[in-house]
């Protein structure tokens, strides 16, 4: 950890680097259009409620609460040559089912001090980290409360059943830093477990676990080099799993005035970390694993033999080449295979099509389990990211995958499975997300039946809106 004289030099320094790096920003010219501000991402311009939406199909009974998801929408002024997706004001995108009924969709920017200002309204309440309050990247139910999240940047955002906000949140005092996109629920506990980090403090990421009330019980300092970008994380009955990979903190694009510092590190070594849950940072066992990059991983458990297995979307490198976003033409579904006593990691290709934004039977967290559904990328490189593709489901048991096909001119996003009732069994349930359709300028809501996964969505909720693409959503049930 820095002694508070390192952190006072860090403090003026950082001062300066972000001051020359704002000025070199402005003196960077264009060298085309910014995929990430046009087309099918071109921003939403306004917040609307609609109450009156038109249903294809039945909308199961059963499925009563709120799906939200959340993701960048720019309402604050960019700079467009470097402009990078994952930075932008914060959109949330919700949809308020009931009974078998569709009640409302309603899309609100989450209030960071730039987006009050912009609308001319109060600043919400709440401390702000030092350096944004811009949280874009995921909502979380957790404590009776929602929250918007994000890594390396903003506190948690309270977020009301409405999507207005309530209040940026540092778990009332308990945060002292960042906190992360990707707090994973323990089913058997109720508490989340994160991996966080600051991009000021490049030799030091955080295992961090909120309890049940909201408040930080755990903020286990974990020694690193390069200041590693760590997105997301797994947990298991004995582990948290650390993905320590190369893309780290690139001093060279900050002063160049790059809005998303993060590059390829070659000579950074890729290593995958298990602590042990309530273990010392220094006890993290690591294991080599050959060089790539992960977003997101599907679920993670324990073998009898006292290996890990993790499965993800893995990608051979990633922001290699800067840009303004995601660059790397392909990402793989793999088992990792986690070996504490060799200190090894063995990768077994499950899915050789690009794909990502896995998800599965959260139920299942940390334990061993079948199916997982994930998001078809295009093949090759694509400078948007995504384009018109397909959902696959893959039964991991079998060996075999399913595919969903959308039709002509649709982009679907994240889609999350919601089990049909408390004792449901793995896929017995449904997925539902939001699919973009280029051709009409509008969205549809669907929702599938995972078990019937190829045949015909149950109902699709048509939404008279563009919904642009964005990162990751969630159902709370709701009576």
């Amino acid at each position: 950890m820095p002694s508070p004289v390192e952190t006072a030099i860090r403090g003026v320094v950082t001062k300066g680097v972000v001051a020359l790096s704002g000025f070199n920003r402005e003196r960077k010219k264009a060298k085309g259009p910014n995929p990430f501000l046009e087309g099918v991402h071109t921003p939403v311009t306004q917040e609307v409620t609609d109450t009156a939406l038109k249903v294809t199909g039945e909308i199961p009974a059963a499925l009563n609460g709120l799906y939200v998801r959340n993701g960048p929408n720019p309402l604050t002024k960019v700079h467009a040559p470097t402009h990078h997706w994952f930075i932008g004001d914060a959109m949330l995108h919700g949809i308020r089912l009931q009974d078998g009924k569709a009640l409302w969709y309603r899309n609100r920017w989450v209030r960071s001090n730039g987006v009050s200002d912009a609308l001319g309204e109060p600043r919400a309440p709440g401390p702000r980290h030092p350096r944004t309050d811009i949280a874009n990247t995921n909502i979380v139910g957790h404590a009776g409360k929602l929250w918007a999240v994000v890594e390396a940047g903003g506190f948690p955002v309270e977020v009301a059943d409405d999507l207005s906000t309530v209040a940026h949140s540092n778990f009332d005092g308990t945060l002292g830093e960042s906190y992360s996109a990707h707090p994973h629920m323990d089913p058997e506990t109720g508490e989340m477990h994160a991996i966080c980090y600051e991009a000021q403090h490049p030799d030091t990421i955080w295992h961090t676990v909120v309890d049940t009330s909201g408040h930080v019980r755990r903020n286990e300092p974990i020694a690193v080099k390069n200041g590693p970008m760590i997105h997301d994380c797994q947990i298991t009955p004995n582990y948290v799993i650390v993905m320590d990979l190369p893309v780290t903190f690139s001093m060279a694009a900050l002063i160049s005035g790059e809005s998303f510092p993060f590059r390829w590190n070659p000579k950074h070594q890729a290593r995958i970390g298990l602590l042990p849950r309530e273990g010392r940072g220094d006890e993290i066992i690591w294991c080599s694993v050959d060089p790539c990059y992960i977003f997101h991983p599907a679920n993670a458990y324990e073998t009898e033999d006292g290996k890990v297995v993790m499965d993800a979307c893995v990608y051979e490198t990633m922001f290699d080449t800067g840009g303004h976003g995601p660059d790397s033409p392909t990402a793989k579904f793999e088992s990792l295979i986690i070996d504490p006593k060799m200190q090894t990691v063995t990768r077994e290709v499950i899915d050789r099509a690009p794909q990502e934004f896995p998800r599965y039977d959260e139920r299942l967290t940390g334990k061993p389990y079948r199916y997982a559904y994930v998001v078809a990328l295009p093949e090759g490189q694509e400078a948007a990211f995504i384009n018109e593709t397909k959902l696959f489901k893959h039964d991991l048991g079998a060996g075999t995958r399913e595919v969903h096909e959308f039709g002509p001119g649709r982009m679907p996003g994240e889609f999350v499975f919601v089990p049909a009732h408390e004792t449901a069994a793995e896929d017995e349930g449904w997925l539902i997300g939001y699919v973009s359709n280029t051709t009409t300028d509008s969205s549809d809501f669907v929702i599938l039946d995972a078990a019937n996964f190829t045949g015909p969505p149950v109902a699709e909720i048509h939404i008279p809106y563009r919904i642009p693409p964005g990162f990751h959503g969630n159902f709370v049930p709701q009576a």
